[in-house]
């Protein structure tokens, strides 16, 4: 159990000007989290977290998220050797986001379960066009390692 404790939100000039961490943890228990690459800025992954493994990620400096379709804590790369260690934990305004910035550690660094970089490895197609019932997706990044060598089903 993690020592860190967040408290009831106070006034909105509270939440948005002073200094306390005052996240707003949607009716689920649940914080969306943006990880951002510390060196380059890049868009790594996005997840969520809850109390507890926000309280663990600034305890450990290392990413740990709340597994929704597991529902179970899940720190970044307990399976696949690539860790994120945290850097800097920013909120916005209103605290109902969290940004971390993370060294993507590991070989060859991947943020993405499918073998690249970010999550954030394809792009809708420059010829999308309304109406389009379902644009095309371009991939816009190489992979990095298979996922099939990495992820041992148990």
């Amino acid at each position: 159990m993690s020592s860190f404790v967040f408290p009831a939100r106070t006034t909105t000039a509270e939440i948005e000007l002073g200094t306390a961490l005052q996240p707003k943890f949607g009716a689920d228990g649940l914080i969306p989290c943006i990880a951002q690459d510390a060196a380059t800025g890049e868009v790594l992954m996005f997840a969520f977290m809850n109390a507890e493994s926000l309280a663990r990620t600034l305890e450990t400096k290392k990413a740990t998220y709340w597994s929704r379709s597991r529902n179970k804590f899940w720190v970044k790369g307990e399976e696949s050797g690539n860790v994120q260690v945290v850097k800097d934990v920013l909120t916005d305004c209103d605290q109902d986001v969290i940004l971390i910035k993370v060294d993507q550690t590991g070989t060859p660094g991947a943020a993405c379960h499918n073998g690249y970089k970010s999550c954030f490895y394809r792009k809708v197609s420059a010829g999308a066009k309304a109406g389009d019932t379902a644009p095309k997706l371009e991939f816009d990044a190489q992979r990095l390692f298979d996922p099939a060598t990495v992820y041992k089903k148990k």
